[in-house]
């Protein structure tokens, strides 16, 4: 028998999904003015950076990387990036300021269910309508409504790409490439605006988590490289300007011996459609009245590697917050949240270069969960 999993996010108040709502109440936006407040102080203009992979127990593990943060470290807050720990979903918490239920990006791979397929959120590729998919506004559009200028940053594939469009959608889009760049792209937007809303999005050090493990002396160097930028660029931005930065995951890593393979395990499939998610946190979406048989097998099989709930348990315990109609169907029939440093993976059908990833995330564990909000409030009062 073991314990059950930890308690599932706070959506309503202290998550990812309540970063740009309170940036957008800082800098004046009425359509957001009853939100919680996350206590940042009112600025004229913001700029709002997310860091790929900036776990807050990893930022404060290796805080000697980030002198610059660290020296803010005392007034952030830990937030909670909600479930699954991942970055198609986190992007549509962070992008439309509501829970996965709500906005419907709930995982890595995920069942269409008009087309009975699983696609990948976060390429996107042979994916549905992304508008369709997520219909509801993002607070980029709404505070553009306002008169506010929106600018977000990023590579330039990101413009009009699936996630893009579905989760952030809403003012202009500016590419740049390196982190300088978008630094100075960055300050540039922001001067060009009297309200000014920006957002920079920095991919690379997730990147070298996932190649070389979080707890490499690659991700410290890469850790290093961007607190010197967001030095930069606080250092830059006008006097009335509050520069805020945040991740949409953590990561832990996990050693390949921990690992279930399924190609191995076919018992594991047995009354298996398709399987969704990613190796740590697998969704499974059943044959016609297999689910409950498919719960019990992999509850035993998983015993402490995993905390395994239906579809139903999940949605009852809010791990998605509020779900609605048109999402519910998307969320697999099984749900299966990894614990400690275990995985499950499937080398036949996986491509190789993901399968040596040493760096992971999608779980319940606070390394994964837990984000920062750490804030430079405007200089000018």
């Amino acid at each position: 028998m073991t314990s059950g999993p930890p308690a599932p996010p706070a959506y309503a108040s202290t998550s990812l999904a309540n970063v740009l709502p309170a940036v957008a109440r800082s800098i004046g936006s009425g359509r957001y003015a009853g939100v919680p407040d996350l206590g940042l102080a009112p600025a004229r203009r913001a700029v709002v950076v997310l860091v790929d992979g900036l776990g807050d127990v990893l930022l404060r593990r290796r805080s000697g990387h980030a002198p610059f943060l660290r020296s803010h470290l005392g007034s952030a807050l830990r937030l909670d990036c909600g479930f699954p720990s991942t970055t198609a979903t986190s992007m549509g918490s962070f992008g439309t300021g509501l829970p996965p239920g709500q906005h419907g990006l709930v995982g890595y791979e995920v069942l269409d269910p008009d087309q009975d397929r699983v696609f990948n959120e976060l390429s996107w590729e042979n994916g549905p309508n992304p508008t369709a998919w997520q219909p509801l506004p993002t607070v980029f559009e709404q505070v553009a409504t306002e008169g506010v200028g929106v600018t977000r940053i990023g590579p330039g594939f990101f413009d009009g790409s699936g996630l893009t469009t579905a989760a952030l959608r809403g003012g202009r889009f500016q590419a740049a490439r390196e982190l300088d760049d978008r630094v100075v792209t960055a300050v540039t937007a922001v001067r060009s605006d009297p309200r000014a809303l920006v957002y920079l999005y920095w991919g690379d050090l997730d990147k070298v988590g996932h190649v070389n493990g979080c707890g490499s002396w690659e991700w410290g160097d890469e850790l290093e490289s961007v607190d010197r930028a967001l030095a930069r660029l606080a250092a830059s931005v006008p006097g009335d300007t509050a520069v805020h930065v945040t991740a949409d995951h953590g990561m832990v890593d996990v050693p390949h011996l921990r690992r279930t393979d399924l190609a191995h395990e076919p018992v594991l499939l047995t009354g298996v459609r398709h399987v969704g998610g990613e190796p740590r946190s697998v969704q499974l979406y059943c044959e016609p009245g297999a689910a409950e048989d498919v719960l019990a097998t992999w509850r035993t099989a998983m015993g402490r590697g995993a905390w395994v709930l239906g579809r139903d348990e999940a949605v009852r315990a809010g791990w998605f917050g509020e779900v609605a109609d048109r999402v519910r169907p998307r969320i697999g029939d099984v749900v299966a949240m990894m614990r400690g440093e275990h995985a499950v993976v499937h080398t036949g059908r996986t491509r190789p270069e993901l399968l040596r990833l040493i760096g992971l995330h999608g779980s319940v564990s606070v390394d994964e969960r837990a984000v920062p909000l750490v804030s430079i409030g405007a200089r000018d009062g």
